[in-house]
This record gives C-alpha cells, structure tokens and sequence, in this order.
C-alpha cells in the first residue's frame, strides 16, 4: 500500500483529501503539528507528499527543501497560490509538480498515481538496477544518484530523467520536444519555463561535482551532454 503525507493546515480540505484516498486504497499521514514535519516523515516514510504552501512557521518550501534533503520521493504542492512565480519557486525548491486550489479530487489521484508509477510501478520498471556510465561519470536510476570520483549526488525523478537522456547519447543533440514527453504525461501541466528551470537544476548539480558548463544549449534544437565531457574529467 502506498502512503501518502499530507502538509495541510486546511483541515477541511485534509478530511477531504483523506478520504479520497482512502477511497483508492492509499494510507495517509497528515501533519498536525508543523514544528515535527521532518520527525512525522522520518516515522511515516512516506511515497508521495503533497504539500502545501502557506504554512505555520515555514512555509511549503521550507518544508521541500528538508524533505529533499532526505528523500526522492515525488512532491507535489498543493496552494492557492497560482502565480507562475510560485510554482518556478517550488520546483527550484525540488517539487515535482503543482496543483493550483480549488481542484477537482479526481485529477489529485490521477497526479497522485501518475506520479507514483514514474516512481515505483511499471514506468519505472525498465529503469530498475540499471546504470549508465560516461567518461567515469556514473548515473544509477535505481537509487537516483550521480556518482563521479567516490561522490554520490543525490536527484529528483525528473533530474535523473534529464541526465539519462543526455548519458545515453553524450555528444548528441537531445530536443526540447523528447524531454517533455520522456518527463511528463497528459495529466501533468508544463510550459517551456518548467523545463527550463529543471535544466538549470541539473546543471548546479552537475557543477558542484566540478563538471561546469557540461549541458550545451544548441539553440533552436536542445541541449546536449557536452562531447568535451570526457576531457573535463
């Protein structure tokens, strides 16, 4: 059974979240004290969590960050918030997607689902204890980590996605348009800006592990793991 945190102060919307979920077969945990958030996930060690954004104390992406900090599990937000800002803010955050209130509890489970077979059931299936190496830069689908030089850098589903294009085809050009449909599915909202602020994710990541500048921008095409990767390592 998948479990499902929930970090809502709404306590309406939270009954009525639970109890769609529950209608699916989903277990759940939903924070009542917002000073424990990171001890109730420890204890909960959730699937999923959907978060939301204002929040006593911290806010939602506070509260992402520490979850990242911790886990790969996919986030999805849940606010009234609708700006475009706010949701380039949760993603730059490391959420994996964003849901704008009032929504209808039907598209939550569909999110809810879509989310977890990228994660754990038969869209993650292929990618199962398989491994990619480039130039001694290694990218492990299993665990979601980049391994370079005895380090391990952790990556959310969708920046592991990301680097397993560009690993698969070093040196090659990777189109905007095969990003998109390797990443994201028909229930899931995204705009060029999105893609945008997860290939600069990647590339922060990839430069704290000393490989700057190694995703190209090739304007008009897409970008591409740099053919000088090789010499950079």
């Amino acid at each position: 059974m998948f479990k499902i945190f929930i970090v809502e102060d709404d306590r309406t919307l939270v009954t009525l979240l639970e109890k769609r979920l529950h209608k699916f077969g989903f277990d759940t945990f939903a924070v009542s004290r917002f000073d424990t958030v990171m001890e109730d996930f420890e204890v909960f060690q959730p699937h999923l969590v959907l978060l939301d954004v204002n929040l006593p104390r911290y806010d939602g992406y506070y509260w992402c960050r520490q979850i990242r900090n911790r886990s790969t599990c996919p986030i999805v937000f849940i606010s009234a918030r609708e700006s475009k800002m706010d949701q380039v803010m949760a993603l730059e955050n490391g959420a994996d997607d964003y849901l704008t209130k009032p929504f209808d509890y039907d598209i939550v489970i569909a999110k809810v689902n879509s989310h977890l077979r990228r994660a754990f059931g038969s869209y993650s299936s292929r990618e199962q204890d398989r491994s990619i190496t480039v130039a001694g830069l290694t990218l492990n689908m299993e665990r979601l980590a980049l391994f370079y030089q005895e380090e391990r850098l952790d990556l959310s589903h969708t920046e592991a996605k990301i680097m397993d294009e560009f690993m698969k085809k070093p040196g090659q050009v990777v189109s905007r348009d095969r990003l998109l449909e390797k990443i994201w599915d028909e229930h899931t909202f995204v705009d060029d800006n999105t893609l945008n602020v997860y290939i600069t994710r990647v590339r922060k990541k990839l430069s704290s592990l000393g490989l700057t500048d190694a995703v190209e921008t090739i304007r008009g095409l897409g970008y591409r793991l740099r053919s000088e990767l090789e010499e950079k390592i």
